[in-house]
């Protein structure tokens, strides 16, 4: 089983209000390792720096969106092994498929409860602990 405050997390999303829901609905599963940018570009450029096991981005955003971020994210060999779930809202049947062939781990669909998200991230990683 693994700890949930032992695991890093990155939100992408442009909305301050959906990183910040999602960033309260972590803390409430027990993480604490996490970190939010706006979009695409800004989560490339906090990778360099700051690896992280799970990325929860949203597919539509200005400058870099969520597909274009997750090509980008298992195109590095830094970072194709990291757990991504995008988050959808109503995305197209033709973006889930192609998410799904660029190694999309996982959808969340808005709006979503703690028990969802925590469901999505355990099918990535297995079980997850509050300690």
């Amino acid at each position: 089983m693994i700890s949930a405050s032992s695991m890093s997390v990155l939100l992408v999303d442009d909305q301050t209000s959906i990183r910040s829901i999602l960033r309260n609905t972590l803390v409430q599963i027990g993480f604490a390792q996490i970190a939010g940018v706006r979009n695409g570009v800004e989560a490339l450029e906090h990778l360099k720096s700051n690896p992280v096991h799970l990325i929860i981005s949203d597919f539509n955003m200005p400058d870099m969106d969520g597909l274009e971020l997750l090509k980008a994210v298992r195109g590095n060999p830094h970072t194709a092994k990291t757990g991504f779930i995008m988050l959808t809202g109503q995305a197209s049947k033709d973006l889930v498929q192609q998410a799904i062939a660029e190694g999309v781990n996982n959808f969340l669909a808005k709006p979503f409860t703690a028990s969802s998200l925590k469901s999505r991230i355990e099918a990535v990683f297995g079980p997850i602990c509050s300690a």
